[in-house]
């Protein structure tokens, strides 16, 4: 699968929204930086998937990485960035930027989030 057919793929099965979200400085009013209308889809675990930091209620959110470019936001995810999902925050704890490559270039990454 050639970089160009991926990309093409990814966008057009990612219909879910999300926005990411950075936060900086510390305190309650500390500043942020949204990248809203972020393509993804959001599945559960398999039973068989919950070992090692996977639990019970989290959730594996593939987002696509030309949009995350596009908004501005830099890229690697950490774990301290979240995730807003049908209004509620979610916790990233697991980013994994490596698995959806084609031939090095990043398409999406996966994200295991809980919240």
């Amino acid at each position: 699968m050639s970089v160009a057919s991926a990309k093409a793929s990814y966008a057009r099965t990612l219909k879910e929204r999300v926005t990411l979200r950075r936060y900086t400085g510390s305190g309650t009013n500390r500043p942020r930086f949204d990248a809203e209308n972020i393509r993804a889809r959001t599945v559960g675990y398999e039973p068989h998937e919950l070992v090692g930091t996977i639990v019970q209620g989290d959730r594996k959110m593939i987002v696509f990485a030309d949009d995350l470019i596009a908004k501005g936001f830099a890229l690697p995810v950490t774990a301290n960035d979240k995730v807003w999902m049908r209004g509620k925050e979610m916790a990233i704890i697991a980013p994994d930027d490596s698995t959806r490559r084609v031939d090095g270039v990043l398409i999406a990454i996966e994200l295991q989030v809980r919240g």
